[in-house]
Protein backbone atom coordinates (compact mmCIF):
# COMPACT_ATOMS: atom_id res chain seq x y z
CA UNK A 1 0.00 0.00 0.00
CA UNK A 2 1.37 3.37 -1.07
CA UNK A 3 1.78 5.88 1.47
CA UNK A 4 -0.50 5.92 4.74
CA UNK A 5 -3.95 6.34 4.98
CA UNK A 6 -5.24 9.92 5.26
CA UNK A 7 -8.15 11.07 6.27
CA UNK A 8 -9.81 12.00 2.74
CA UNK A 9 -9.92 15.60 2.46
CA UNK A 10 -12.37 16.82 -0.56
CA UNK A 11 -11.50 20.19 -2.19
CA UNK A 12 -14.16 22.67 -3.71
CA UNK A 13 -15.02 22.72 -6.77
CA UNK A 14 -15.04 26.42 -7.63
CA UNK A 15 -11.81 28.56 -7.99
CA UNK A 16 -12.69 31.93 -6.31
CA UNK A 17 -11.53 34.74 -8.26
CA UNK A 18 -10.11 37.08 -5.79
CA UNK A 19 -8.54 36.31 -2.05
CA UNK A 20 -7.09 38.31 0.68
CA UNK A 21 -4.05 35.64 0.51
CA UNK A 22 -3.22 32.40 -1.10
CA UNK A 23 -1.51 29.36 1.01
CA UNK A 24 1.19 27.20 -1.27
CA UNK A 25 0.77 23.89 0.01
CA UNK A 26 -1.85 21.12 2.05
CA UNK A 27 0.29 19.74 4.35
CA UNK A 28 0.18 20.85 8.37
CA UNK A 29 2.59 24.30 7.96
CA UNK A 30 0.18 25.45 5.42
CA UNK A 31 -3.15 24.57 6.94
CA UNK A 32 -2.10 25.71 10.12
CA UNK A 33 -1.18 29.34 8.65
CA UNK A 34 -4.44 29.03 6.45
CA UNK A 35 -6.72 28.33 9.60
CA UNK A 36 -4.66 31.07 11.70
CA UNK A 37 -5.49 34.10 8.87
CA UNK A 38 -9.24 32.53 8.34
CA UNK A 39 -9.80 33.14 12.41
CA UNK A 40 -8.37 36.36 11.89
CA UNK A 41 -11.49 37.52 9.66
CA UNK A 42 -8.98 37.31 6.02
CA UNK A 43 -10.36 35.45 2.95
CA UNK A 44 -7.75 32.53 2.02
CA UNK A 45 -7.05 29.86 -0.73
CA UNK A 46 -5.31 26.70 0.37
CA UNK A 47 -3.94 25.33 -2.64
CA UNK A 48 -2.61 21.83 -2.89
CA UNK A 49 -1.18 19.99 -6.03
CA UNK A 50 -1.77 16.81 -4.75
CA UNK A 51 -4.17 15.94 -1.68
CA UNK A 52 -4.43 17.36 2.23
CA UNK A 53 -1.11 15.80 3.83
CA UNK A 54 -0.22 13.34 1.21
CA UNK A 55 3.39 14.14 1.79
CA UNK A 56 5.63 14.13 4.58
CA UNK A 57 3.17 16.20 6.60
CA UNK A 58 1.31 12.35 6.99
CA UNK A 59 4.43 10.15 6.98
CA UNK A 60 6.55 11.59 10.04
CA UNK A 61 6.25 9.78 13.56
CA UNK A 62 3.65 11.77 15.10
CA UNK A 63 5.99 13.67 17.51
CA UNK A 64 5.16 16.32 19.37
CA UNK A 65 8.07 17.73 21.23
CA UNK A 66 10.02 20.11 22.41
CA UNK A 67 13.14 18.21 24.21
CA UNK A 68 16.11 17.86 21.70
CA UNK A 69 15.20 20.97 19.71
CA UNK A 70 17.62 23.44 18.37
CA UNK A 71 17.47 25.73 21.18
CA UNK A 72 16.67 28.56 18.56
CA UNK A 73 13.04 26.80 18.18
CA UNK A 74 12.24 26.24 21.70
CA UNK A 75 9.89 29.31 22.39
CA UNK A 76 8.14 28.75 18.94
CA UNK A 77 7.87 24.73 19.89
CA UNK A 78 7.05 25.71 23.80
CA UNK A 79 4.08 28.25 22.23
CA UNK A 80 3.00 25.08 20.05
CA UNK A 81 2.52 22.58 22.55
CA UNK A 82 -0.31 24.94 23.93
CA UNK A 83 -2.06 24.80 20.28
CA UNK A 84 -1.99 21.35 20.61
CA UNK A 85 -3.57 21.12 23.56
CA UNK A 86 -6.83 23.11 22.40
CA UNK A 87 -6.58 21.32 19.16
CA UNK A 88 -9.09 18.76 19.11
CA UNK A 89 -11.33 21.35 20.51
CA UNK A 90 -10.60 24.46 17.71
CA UNK A 91 -11.26 22.02 15.34
CA UNK A 92 -14.26 19.84 16.75
CA UNK A 93 -12.17 16.84 15.08
CA UNK A 94 -9.95 14.19 16.59
CA UNK A 95 -5.84 14.88 16.30
CA UNK A 96 -4.95 11.91 18.25
CA UNK A 97 -3.33 14.32 20.83
CA UNK A 98 -1.93 13.01 23.41
CA UNK A 99 0.45 13.94 26.39
CA UNK A 100 2.99 11.06 27.02
CA UNK A 101 6.21 12.17 27.49
CA UNK A 102 9.60 11.19 25.25
CA UNK A 103 12.63 9.68 26.64
CA UNK A 104 16.00 10.11 24.35
CA UNK A 105 18.06 7.34 25.61
CA UNK A 106 21.84 7.85 26.27
CA UNK A 107 24.35 5.20 25.47
CA UNK A 108 27.41 7.05 27.65
CA UNK A 109 27.73 9.36 30.51
CA UNK A 110 28.99 11.69 27.56
CA UNK A 111 25.72 11.95 26.02
CA UNK A 112 24.10 11.95 29.74
CA UNK A 113 25.99 14.91 30.40
CA UNK A 114 25.20 16.36 26.80
CA UNK A 115 21.43 15.70 27.17
CA UNK A 116 21.90 17.15 31.16
CA UNK A 117 23.77 20.12 29.58
CA UNK A 118 20.70 20.62 26.78
CA UNK A 119 17.86 20.56 29.07
CA UNK A 120 18.92 23.89 30.45
CA UNK A 121 17.21 25.44 27.17
CA UNK A 122 13.84 24.70 29.33
CA UNK A 123 15.18 26.47 32.33
CA UNK A 124 11.95 29.36 32.54
CA UNK A 125 9.29 27.23 30.68
CA UNK A 126 6.50 25.81 32.55
CA UNK A 127 7.67 22.22 30.92
CA UNK A 128 8.42 19.40 33.16
CA UNK A 129 11.55 17.43 31.98
CA UNK A 130 14.16 15.68 33.51
CA UNK A 131 17.50 13.43 33.64
CA UNK A 132 16.32 9.59 34.80
CA UNK A 133 19.49 7.52 36.06
CA UNK A 134 19.77 3.95 35.10
CA UNK A 135 17.75 2.29 37.98
CA UNK A 136 14.72 5.05 37.39
CA UNK A 137 14.92 3.65 33.65
CA UNK A 138 14.71 0.32 34.49
CA UNK A 139 12.19 0.80 36.98
CA UNK A 140 10.00 2.53 34.29
CA UNK A 141 10.40 -0.42 31.91
CA UNK A 142 10.92 -3.34 33.96
CA UNK A 143 10.30 -5.18 30.63
CA UNK A 144 13.35 -3.18 28.66
CA UNK A 145 16.82 -5.02 28.28
CA UNK A 146 18.94 -2.03 27.23
CA UNK A 147 22.10 -0.97 29.17
CA UNK A 148 22.02 2.76 29.00
CA UNK A 149 23.45 5.54 31.24
CA UNK A 150 20.03 7.59 31.67
CA UNK A 151 17.55 9.04 29.62
CA UNK A 152 16.25 12.72 29.11
CA UNK A 153 12.39 12.33 29.86
CA UNK A 154 10.02 15.19 29.45
CA UNK A 155 6.79 13.94 30.52
CA UNK A 156 5.41 17.34 29.29
CA UNK A 157 5.46 15.67 25.45
CA UNK A 158 3.00 14.77 23.32
CA UNK A 159 2.13 12.74 20.51
CA UNK A 160 -1.00 12.86 17.71
CA UNK A 161 -1.63 11.29 14.40
CA UNK A 162 -0.24 12.79 11.28
CA UNK A 163 -3.01 11.11 9.36
CA UNK A 164 -5.75 12.66 11.28
CA UNK A 165 -4.73 16.52 12.40
CA UNK A 166 -3.16 18.09 8.81
CA UNK A 167 -6.61 17.11 7.72
CA UNK A 168 -8.75 18.30 11.13
CA UNK A 169 -7.05 21.77 10.56
CA UNK A 170 -7.34 21.94 6.73
CA UNK A 171 -11.55 21.25 7.71
CA UNK A 172 -11.47 23.67 10.38
CA UNK A 173 -10.31 26.40 8.26
CA UNK A 174 -12.45 26.14 5.63
CA UNK A 175 -15.52 26.14 8.33
CA UNK A 176 -13.74 29.59 8.60
CA UNK A 177 -14.36 30.55 5.70
CA UNK A 178 -11.37 29.44 3.64
CA UNK A 179 -11.16 28.41 0.16
CA UNK A 180 -9.60 24.39 0.36
CA UNK A 181 -8.53 23.45 -3.26
CA UNK A 182 -7.16 19.70 -4.08
CA UNK A 183 -5.38 18.91 -6.93
CA UNK A 184 -4.71 22.50 -7.87
CA UNK A 185 -0.84 23.33 -7.84
CA UNK A 186 0.07 26.60 -8.56
CA UNK A 187 2.38 27.20 -11.30
CA UNK A 188 3.81 30.67 -9.58
CA UNK A 189 3.37 34.25 -8.46
CA UNK A 190 1.79 37.30 -10.72
CA UNK A 191 3.23 40.88 -9.94
CA UNK A 192 2.23 44.08 -10.73
CA UNK A 193 4.63 46.74 -9.66
CA UNK A 194 6.94 44.43 -8.17
CA UNK A 195 4.99 43.52 -5.70
CA UNK A 196 2.59 40.24 -5.69
CA UNK A 197 -1.09 40.81 -6.72
CA UNK A 198 -1.87 37.09 -7.51
CA UNK A 199 -1.22 33.50 -8.34
CA UNK A 200 -1.94 31.37 -11.31
CA UNK A 201 -3.17 27.96 -11.29
CA UNK A 202 -3.31 24.97 -13.34
CA UNK A 203 -7.40 25.64 -13.05
CA UNK A 204 -6.67 29.51 -13.30
CA UNK A 205 -6.11 32.90 -12.06
CA UNK A 206 -6.56 33.91 -7.85
CA UNK A 207 -5.54 37.71 -6.87
CA UNK A 208 -4.63 38.42 -3.60
CA UNK A 209 -2.19 40.86 -1.87
CA UNK A 210 -0.55 38.20 -0.11
CA UNK A 211 0.94 34.79 -1.09
CA UNK A 212 2.39 32.14 1.71
CA UNK A 213 4.35 29.36 0.69
CA UNK A 214 4.20 26.34 2.65
CA UNK A 215 5.74 23.80 -0.28
CA UNK A 216 7.84 21.64 2.11
CA UNK A 217 10.07 19.73 -0.12
CA UNK A 218 8.79 21.33 -3.68
CA UNK A 219 9.32 25.01 -2.25
CA UNK A 220 13.30 25.16 -3.68
CA UNK A 221 12.09 24.39 -6.93
CA UNK A 222 8.99 27.00 -6.46
CA UNK A 223 11.12 30.19 -5.53
CA UNK A 224 13.92 29.03 -8.62
CA UNK A 225 11.31 29.80 -11.11
CA UNK A 226 11.21 33.69 -9.24
CA UNK A 227 15.15 34.46 -9.03
CA UNK A 228 15.52 33.51 -5.15
CA UNK A 229 17.63 30.45 -4.23
CA UNK A 230 17.11 28.64 -1.01
CA UNK A 231 19.21 25.90 -0.19
CA UNK A 232 17.07 23.21 -0.13
CA UNK A 233 17.57 19.41 0.01
CA UNK A 234 15.33 15.98 0.69
CA UNK A 235 16.04 13.49 2.94
CA UNK A 236 14.38 10.13 3.27
CA UNK A 237 13.16 8.33 5.90
CA UNK A 238 11.79 4.97 6.77
CA UNK A 239 9.08 3.99 8.64
CA UNK A 240 6.71 1.20 9.60
CA UNK A 241 3.87 0.74 11.92
CA UNK A 242 2.40 -2.31 13.54
CA UNK A 243 -0.85 -3.65 13.77
CA UNK A 244 -2.07 -3.40 17.67
CA UNK A 245 0.19 -4.80 20.46
CA UNK A 246 -0.61 -4.88 24.15
CA UNK A 247 2.01 -4.59 26.58
CA UNK A 248 4.09 -1.90 24.70
CA UNK A 249 5.64 1.28 26.60
CA UNK A 250 3.30 4.34 26.45
CA UNK A 251 6.09 6.72 26.10
CA UNK A 252 7.85 7.67 22.99
CA UNK A 253 11.33 6.42 23.20
CA UNK A 254 14.37 7.32 20.83
CA UNK A 255 17.75 5.64 20.77
CA UNK A 256 20.39 4.87 18.65
CA UNK A 257 19.25 2.26 16.06
CA UNK A 258 14.88 3.34 16.70
CA UNK A 259 12.90 4.70 17.67
CA UNK A 260 9.23 4.22 18.64
CA UNK A 261 5.65 6.00 18.89
CA UNK A 262 2.61 4.25 20.14
CA UNK A 263 -0.40 4.90 18.13
CA UNK A 264 -3.97 5.61 19.05
CA UNK A 265 -5.35 2.28 17.54
CA UNK A 266 -2.57 0.20 19.70
CA UNK A 267 0.04 -0.29 17.32
CA UNK A 268 3.66 1.67 17.09
CA UNK A 269 5.17 3.60 14.45
CA UNK A 270 8.75 3.02 14.53
CA UNK A 271 11.85 3.58 12.39
CA UNK A 272 15.54 4.31 12.83
CA UNK A 273 16.22 6.82 14.91
CA UNK A 274 19.45 7.88 13.32
CA UNK A 275 20.20 6.95 9.91
CA UNK A 276 18.48 8.37 6.89
CA UNK A 277 18.91 8.29 3.02
CA UNK A 278 20.49 11.31 0.84
CA UNK A 279 20.14 10.44 -2.95
CA UNK A 280 23.03 12.62 -4.74
CA UNK A 281 20.76 14.37 -7.49
CA UNK A 282 21.94 17.88 -9.27
CA UNK A 283 20.82 20.31 -6.24
CA UNK A 284 23.28 18.46 -4.48
CA UNK A 285 26.26 20.23 -6.09
CA UNK A 286 24.12 22.98 -6.39
CA UNK A 287 23.87 23.95 -2.85
CA UNK A 288 27.49 22.09 -1.82
CA UNK A 289 28.71 24.81 -0.27
CA UNK A 290 25.78 25.61 2.10
CA UNK A 291 25.50 22.14 3.30
CA UNK A 292 29.20 21.02 3.91
CA UNK A 293 28.72 21.70 7.80
CA UNK A 294 26.04 19.98 8.23
CA UNK A 295 27.68 17.03 6.23
CA UNK A 296 30.73 17.00 8.07
CA UNK A 297 28.78 16.99 11.49
CA UNK A 298 25.74 14.40 10.44
CA UNK A 299 27.92 12.08 7.73
CA UNK A 300 27.56 8.96 10.27
CA UNK A 301 23.86 9.29 10.20
CA UNK A 302 23.45 10.00 6.58
CA UNK A 303 23.59 7.02 3.35
CA UNK A 304 24.52 8.78 0.66
CA UNK A 305 22.88 7.44 -2.66
CA UNK A 306 23.54 7.90 -6.70
CA UNK A 307 20.72 6.21 -8.65
CA UNK A 308 17.33 6.94 -11.16
CA UNK A 309 16.50 10.03 -9.05
CA UNK A 310 19.42 12.30 -10.22
CA UNK A 311 18.20 11.24 -13.81
CA UNK A 312 14.34 12.32 -12.55
CA UNK A 313 16.14 14.91 -11.15
CA UNK A 314 18.15 16.44 -13.82
CA UNK A 315 14.99 16.25 -16.09
CA UNK A 316 13.13 18.04 -14.46
CA UNK A 317 12.16 21.65 -15.69
CA UNK A 318 13.63 24.23 -13.19
CA UNK A 319 12.17 27.15 -15.08
CA UNK A 320 8.57 27.73 -16.95
CA UNK A 321 5.97 29.66 -18.22
CA UNK A 322 3.05 30.07 -16.13
CA UNK A 323 0.50 29.63 -19.26
CA UNK A 324 2.09 25.93 -19.11
CA UNK A 325 2.29 22.94 -16.99
CA UNK A 326 4.88 23.32 -13.91
CA UNK A 327 6.95 20.31 -12.46
CA UNK A 328 4.07 19.91 -9.53
CA UNK A 329 1.69 18.95 -12.16
CA UNK A 330 3.23 16.03 -12.81
CA UNK A 331 4.39 14.71 -9.44
CA UNK A 332 0.97 15.20 -7.08
CA UNK A 333 2.43 12.92 -4.67
CA UNK A 334 5.81 12.21 -3.47
CA UNK A 335 5.80 8.70 -2.63
CA UNK A 336 9.51 7.24 -2.58
CA UNK A 337 9.82 3.07 -2.13
CA UNK A 338 11.46 3.28 1.51
CA UNK A 339 14.46 1.13 2.49
CA UNK A 340 12.90 -2.31 4.39
CA UNK A 341 16.53 -3.02 5.62
CA UNK A 342 16.69 0.38 7.59
CA UNK A 343 12.93 0.32 9.07
CA UNK A 344 12.97 -3.76 9.32
CA UNK A 345 16.33 -3.07 11.01
CA UNK A 346 15.12 -0.32 13.79
CA UNK A 347 12.18 -3.26 14.58
CA UNK A 348 14.89 -5.61 15.35
CA UNK A 349 16.51 -3.50 17.24
CA UNK A 350 14.07 -2.74 19.44
CA UNK A 351 12.74 -6.19 20.17
CA UNK A 352 16.47 -6.61 21.30
CA UNK A 353 16.12 -4.09 23.67
CA UNK A 354 12.13 -4.70 24.56
CA UNK A 355 11.50 -8.05 24.24
CA UNK A 356 7.55 -7.29 24.02
CA UNK A 357 8.13 -6.02 20.65
CA UNK A 358 9.01 -9.81 19.38
CA UNK A 359 4.98 -10.18 19.23
CA UNK A 360 5.20 -7.21 16.65
CA UNK A 361 3.09 -7.72 13.86
CA UNK A 362 4.35 -5.23 10.55
CA UNK A 363 1.16 -3.87 9.46
CA UNK A 364 2.69 -1.45 6.86
CA UNK A 365 5.85 0.63 5.45
CA UNK A 366 6.35 4.08 4.22
CA UNK A 367 8.60 6.50 3.60
CA UNK A 368 8.21 9.91 3.23
CA UNK A 369 10.63 13.39 1.73
CA UNK A 370 11.82 16.04 4.78
CA UNK A 371 12.67 18.71 3.19
CA UNK A 372 16.24 20.35 4.91
CA UNK A 373 17.57 23.52 5.59
CA UNK A 374 21.64 24.16 5.76
CA UNK A 375 21.05 24.52 9.51
CA UNK A 376 18.16 22.33 10.18
CA UNK A 377 16.15 25.53 11.02
CA UNK A 378 13.31 26.70 9.14
CA UNK A 379 12.68 29.69 7.28
CA UNK A 380 9.59 31.75 8.19
CA UNK A 381 9.22 34.89 6.84
CA UNK A 382 8.89 37.33 4.17
CA UNK A 383 10.85 38.08 1.42
CA UNK A 384 11.86 41.84 0.91
CA UNK A 385 12.67 41.46 -2.62
CA UNK A 386 8.66 40.77 -3.84
CA UNK A 387 6.63 42.24 -1.10
CA UNK A 388 3.12 40.50 -0.31
CA UNK A 389 5.50 36.81 -0.72
CA UNK A 390 6.16 34.80 2.60
CA UNK A 391 7.63 31.59 3.17
CA UNK A 392 7.46 29.16 5.73
CA UNK A 393 9.34 26.08 4.91
CA UNK A 394 12.56 23.86 5.38
CA UNK A 395 11.40 22.08 9.21
CA UNK A 396 14.11 19.85 8.65
CA UNK A 397 11.87 16.88 10.10
CA UNK A 398 10.56 19.07 13.04
CA UNK A 399 7.53 20.71 11.24
CA UNK A 400 4.88 17.89 12.75
CA UNK A 401 4.71 19.28 15.99
CA UNK A 402 6.02 22.66 15.78
CA UNK A 403 3.12 23.12 13.18
CA UNK A 404 0.75 25.28 15.14
CA UNK A 405 2.60 27.56 15.87
CA UNK A 406 4.74 28.00 12.51
CA UNK A 407 1.47 28.50 11.32
CA UNK A 408 0.04 31.35 13.92
CA UNK A 409 3.73 32.99 13.47
CA UNK A 410 3.49 33.11 9.84
CA UNK A 411 0.48 34.64 10.43
CA UNK A 412 1.33 36.99 12.81
CA UNK A 413 3.65 38.52 9.80
CA UNK A 414 1.60 38.16 7.14
CA UNK A 415 -1.37 40.22 8.84
CA UNK A 416 1.01 42.54 10.69
CA UNK A 417 0.57 41.59 14.80
CA UNK A 418 3.29 40.83 17.19
CA UNK A 419 4.54 37.86 15.89
CA UNK A 420 4.63 34.88 19.22
CA UNK A 421 8.40 35.02 19.12
CA UNK A 422 11.12 36.63 17.88
CA UNK A 423 11.39 36.11 13.93
CA UNK A 424 14.82 36.89 13.45
CA UNK A 425 16.11 32.98 14.04
CA UNK A 426 13.87 32.06 11.10
CA UNK A 427 14.88 34.95 8.61
CA UNK A 428 15.58 33.67 4.79
CA UNK A 429 18.11 36.36 4.06
CA UNK A 430 20.37 34.63 6.98
CA UNK A 431 21.45 32.15 3.75
CA UNK A 432 22.51 35.12 1.80
CA UNK A 433 23.49 38.32 4.26
CA UNK A 434 26.75 36.26 5.45
CA UNK A 435 25.18 35.11 8.70
CA UNK A 436 27.24 32.14 10.21
CA UNK A 437 25.27 28.88 9.31
CA UNK A 438 25.27 26.76 12.65
CA UNK A 439 23.97 23.48 13.57
CA UNK A 440 23.76 23.51 17.43
CA UNK A 441 21.17 20.84 18.13
CA UNK A 442 23.30 17.97 17.75
CA UNK A 443 20.94 16.25 15.92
Amino acid sequence: MPGPYVVPVHGDEDLPRSVDVVVIGGGIIGASTALEIAEHGLTVALCEKGGIAREQSSRNWGWVRISRRDPREVPLMAQSLKLWAELNRRTGRQTGFKRAGILFTCATEQEFADHERWNRNLHGYDIESRMLSTAEFNAKFPGSTMKIAGALYTPDDCRAEPQLATPAIAEAARERGAHVLTECAVRGLQTAGGRVCGVVTERGEISCQAVVLAGGAWSSLFMGNNDLNLPQLRVMNSVLRTKPLEGGPEESIWARGFATRKRQDGGYTIADGTRNIVDIVPDSFRHMAAFLPALRHEWRSLRLRLGWRFIDDARMPRRWALDEPSPFEYVRTLDPVPSRAMADGALDRLKKEFPVFERAEIAQRWAGMIDVTPDAVPVIGAIDTIPGFYVATGFSGHGFGIGPAAGRLMADIVIGRSPIVDIAPFRFDRFRDGSKIELISGF
